[in-house]
């Protein structure tokens, strides 16, 4: 998915928690949203989904003004920092909900698109297990694996492994690198940790306190911002 945002910001009363903004997402790539707590992340991330509606500006998808189009009306999906699992569910219904919501499949193809699945989030074991009996970890794969089931074209990650303890987050973080690498979906990844934008590559985006500061190629950003905090410290 082609996702720009087209002079957005976001107010809620006299408070601004987005001044205007223009960017332009790199389809089929990693887009890492990057700042410290209360830069703007999720506020970006939601007029991104239409969880919310810009102040100012318009949400462009694919070359179509999404500004006022639902959430469910659009073709992406979110994990959120939080273990989001329908508790009454299996491991297996929770995947499969967003196929059996979309009623396209066969109970077969279901079968089929769901253990494959797993089996790439190495959760295949947890199958019939319901979420309260998982660790953090099963059940953060669990939720990115209903996410990625869906095949949408836009997937946003509101720093999805903050809760995780270091050895989960290294591990999920190398594996998701692998699963995004096929190029089918725009990923949008937020994130406090600079190093976590180096370790995902791709494309970033940096934020502070509402305001867009840099974006482009991670690489690229970070020798920029490493230069001008050198120039700085010699004048």
């Amino acid at each position: 998915m082609r996702l720009e945002l087209q002079g957005v910001s976001k107010k809620l009363g006299a408070e601004t928690h987005l001044y205007p903004l223009t960017v332009a997402l790199v389809p089929g790539a990693i887009n890492i949203i990057l700042g410290a707590t209360l830069a703007g992340k999720t506020t970006l991330m939601r007029l991104m989904a239409g969880l919310d509606k810009p102040t100012e500006g318009k949400v462009i998808a694919d070359g179509v003004d999404v500004t006022g189009v639902p959430v469910r009306e659009r073709n992406l999906a979110m994990v959120y920092q939080q273990f989001i699992n329908y508790p009454s569910l299996t491991v297996f219904e929770n995947i499969a909900s967003p196929l059996r919501i979309a009623g396209q499949l066969s109970e077969e193809q279901i079968h089929s698109r769901v253990n494959s699945m797993a089996e790439r989030l190495h959760i295949s074991a947890f199958l019939d297990r319901h979420p309260a009996a998982l660790s953090g970890g099963q059940q953060q794969r669990t939720a990115l694996a209903r996410a990625l089931i869906k095949e949408a074209g836009l997937l946003l990650l509101d720093e999805p492994l903050v809760n995780l303890d270091y050895k989960l987050r290294e591990e999920l973080r190398s594996e998701l690198t692998e699963l995004f690498s096929s190029g089918k979906t725009t990923v949008v990844y937020a994130t406090t940790e600079p190093l976590e934008a180096l370790q995902l590559g791709g494309h970033t985006i940096v934020m502070h306190e509402g305001r867009l500061l840099q974006h482009g190629e991670t690489l690229a950003v970070f020798k920029d911002r490493k230069s001008t905090r050198l120039n700085s410290s010699h004048t």
